[in-house]
């Protein structure tokens, strides 16, 4: 029997609609096939195309127009610690919707959504661990909590990662929102903002942040940047930038930093720890965060700290190791207010969407920190300039 070449697609389309759920042929305008730069091996990407699955009336296919290049994309590059490979990273994505079902009536936050909408999208919550069932503000820390961009391939759907040309949101928890105010650059560096502005949170649980307190940061990455840029916006007026590379130091000072230690001019800790006391009281710094995810650099943190101050880790959402610390020096004698920082949770968008209109109203120039963008067939070069720190935030914008 001969079968044309129209005939063997629509076969295909059928089956993988019939894996992904109950479906119908995509609208016309909807493309039959979709691009992803897939991360097959340890450092190595290669853009793959698959048929586009049929919709539901449940699903919303958004055209991506860019994504951040985050370090967990990084670390997954580099060794698989999550064991998903096969998989297509991006989670700091954003783009157009060109598919909405028709179940779909609004976004996360309640807000009327629409084809045509400028979309991002958030954690996805299992709903019945016991975290979803009591508390559910903190999806952060939902036992099975996924991401679009942390999800293992599957040929019945295949777009799960903001690293492709478009992104099908399907399945039960997805959360996203519509953020049609905000740029393209903003919109890249909203997810990234999420995680500051939960951190945020997390430390003003302590009562220690006030227009009043000298505030370390200490590692100047991407985190460690809009970390600057949320405390600055919040109205903290005394910044304490810590990092090594001189770009990343000039960066923090164009977003409100004061006082900037090098450590590696500085490479004494007893004489980094006496520029900060300088600036902040003769006894320390009220309150810090510590962005680096190296060992090293969290043992030496407590040392910058004042008595009953306060400390907020968020650099070690993989494990980078351990490091030696005495609890009677570090913590308890000087009474540290200690508060760890997990992701963030759907909850935190509305507020960190704020957070980008407010830099914007105050010209706090965030989006300098995007020094590079890649297209989707150069995503393995980006990988490499973001390890090699050529840049500071490094992104891939759709061509």
């Amino acid at each position: 029997m001969d079968i044309s070449a129209s005939q063997v697609e629509s076969i295909v389309r059928k089956i993988l609609g019939e894996m992904g759920g109950s479906g119908k042929p995509a609208p016309q305008g909807i493309p039959k096939t979709a691009k992803v730069a897939m991360l097959t091996a340890p450092k190595k990407i290669e853009v793959k195309e698959f048929p586009v699955p049929a919709l539901t009336d449940d699903d919303i296919l958004v055209k991506v127009e860019g994504c951040g290049v985050c370090g967990t994309d990084v670390h997954e590059w580099k060794g698989d610690p999550f064991g998903i490979i096969p998989v297509t990273l991006g989670h700091e994505g954003t783009g157009e919707i060109i598919y909405l079902g028709k179940n779909i009536k609004c976004d996360t936050a309640g807000n009327p959504i629409k084809v045509g909408d400028k979309l991002v999208t958030s954690v996805i919550s299992c709903g019945d661990c016991y975290i979803c069932r009591n508390h559910p503000a903190n999806t952060n820390l939902c036992e099975r909590q996924g991401v679009f961009g942390l999800i293992p391939h599957s040929d019945a759907q295949p777009l799960t990662g903001w690293f492709s040309t478009h992104l099908l949101i399907r399945g039960k928890g997805a959360t996203y929102f519509v953020v049609n105010d905000l740029d393209l650059q903003e919109r890249m560096l909203l997810e990234l903002a999420c995680v500051c502005v939960h951190a945020l949170k997390r430390a003003n649980g302590t009562g220690l942040l006030n227009f009043n307190s000298k505030v370390l940061v200490q590692g100047l990455g991407p985190v460690g940047l809009v970390m600057v840029s949320v405390l600055r916006a919040a109205g903290i007026n005394h910044i304490i930038a810590v990092d090594g590379t001189p770009m990343r130091l000039d960066m923090a000072k164009k977003l409100g930093a004061k006082t900037i230690v090098n450590f590696r001019e500085t490479p004494a800790l007893e004489d980094r720890v006496k520029i900060v006391k300088q600036a902040a009281n003769g006894v320390g710094a009220d309150f810090a965060f510590q962005c680096t995810g190296a060992p090293a650099a969290a043992k030496d943190i407590y040392e910058y700290i004042r008595r009953g101050g306060g400390l907020c880790e968020m650099g070690f959402f993989v494990n980078n190791g351990e490091y030696p610390v005495n609890p009677h020096f570090a913590m308890c004698n000087k009474e540290i207010n200690l508060v760890g920082s997990w992701d963030y949770s759907a909850d935190d968008y509305p507020t960190t969407m704020a957070f980008l209109r407010q830099a914007r109203e105050m010209n706090i120039p965030i989006k300098e920190i995007i020094t590079h963008s890649f297209p989707l067939d150069r995503l393995q070069e980006a990988m490499e300039v973001n390890v090699s720190q050529k840049g500071i935030k490094i992104c891939y914008v759709a061509e």
